[in-house]
């Protein structure tokens, strides 16, 4: 059952990269110019897996369990990983797909990541690590407080989003564009050149993050998607050998890999770019600043704002509301001030600019 992390990672990574679901850019888009279609898209993810997984739970085939929160140290830890993210050109799935597509920026961005993750997690740090997150405080799951019974959440979730999704629908234009003639046909086209709606994708994505609760609980890892442990378990088993570290969750992330690439070669999209030097610094230290940031946190965007969140967890609802806080701050800093430097025609503007023009891109 194991190998099956391998096939569910490859549909993820697959579908991320196909519909470029980048979780960077919808946290991002928040603060440039208020848009919020990417984030409900990821919302829409969250509502679908909220469905499935308590369905799963109320059938008995998996069992759902949130653990005390930890506030200071989620709180730190997602603020670094939302800053982290701007300057790593993704987050950890994002910087997965886009190694995938021959961005060597993303390559060093995992490499830090994965690293410094693992140092958190098991070396020079991982006392300080295990200290922070023992900081908590008695809340586990929003309905566990309310007593009240997880559905009612559920269903106030779906209306919001749905609510949310349709007047995005509503607003996008009717207008059909000229395009070149199809070069392939039937599922290939479907797969491989015609695009990926953002909220279509969303549901697909929302279905694996489902269909991964019973395949790892049935692989003895009772828990859905993660990026962070299975990252850092990646770079320890290489480091110490240790086989008892690679587990579903380590199938997983090589299947992001491996499905993304697929998915980029089959479309055309994949080509080796390589950085300039600010962009390949900025990529090292996001990248670590990520590894440090998930490993405070208890989890990414994935384990923490997409799973976290499907299980009304205080932590992944905390991680989801101070990651986009430490992605406005980012944007701000790297971003938005540079833009406005550009647009006086300042010398600095005019330097800085590229850069911008990066960051804005994952």
């Amino acid at each position: 059952m194991i190998l099956t992390g391998l096939i569910v990672g490859g549909a993820l990574g697959f579908a991320m990269q196909r519909g470029r679901f980048c979780v960077t850019g919808a946290f991002r888009d928040v603060w440039i110019g208020g848009r919020t279609r990417w984030l409900t898209a990821f919302l829409v993810v969250v509502a679908v897996q909220s469905v499935g997984i308590f369905a799963l739970e109320a059938a008995g085939i998996i069992q759902l369990g949130a653990g005390e929160l930890a506030p200071v140290a989620t709180v730190v830890g997602a603020f670094i990983f939302g800053f982290a993210i701007v300057l790593a050109g993704g987050c950890a799935t994002g910087t997965f797909y886009r190694s995938s597509e021959g961005l060597i920026g993303s390559w060093f961005a995992l490499i830090f990541y994965a690293g410094f993750a693992a140092i958190m997690k098991y070396g020079a740090f991982a006392d300080l690590t295990t200290a922070a997150r023992a900081q908590t405080v008695n809340l586990t799951s929003v309905h566990e407080s309310l007593g009240v019974s997880p559905w009612w959440l559920v269903g106030i979730l779906v209306a919001a989003v749905g609510y949310a999704t349709y007047r995005h629908l509503s607003a996008e234009p009717r207008t059909v564009l000229a395009t070149l003639p199809p070069r392939r046909s039937g599922l290939a086209r479907v797969l491989f050149e015609k695009p990926w709606h953002a909220f279509g994708t969303a549901v697909v994505i929302g279905i694996i993050a489902i269909v991964a609760w019973p395949l790892s609980t049935a692989a003895d890892r009772p828990a859905g998607l993660g990026i962070t442990t299975p990252s850092a378990n990646v770079v320890t088993f290489l480091v110490t050998g240790d086989v008892e570290l690679v587990d579903w969750g380590v199938f997983l992330v090589l299947g992001i890999l491996v499905g993304a690439f697929l998915a980029a070669k089959g479309s055309g999209e994949f080509r080796l770019r390589v950085p300039n030097a600010t962009t390949l610094v900025r990529s090292i230290s996001g990248g670590a600043l990520m590894g440090v940031g998930a490993a405070l946190a208890g989890g990414c965007t994935i384990g923490n704002a997409m799973v976290g969140t499907a299980q009304f967890s205080y932590q992944g609802w905390l991680s989801l509301v101070f990651m986009i806080l430490g992605t406005g701050a980012a944007t701000h800093l790297f971003i938005l001030r540079h833009r406005g430097s550009a647009a006086s025609g300042g010398d600095q503007g005019s330097s800085t600019g590229g850069t911008a023009k990066v960051l804005t891109n994952a």
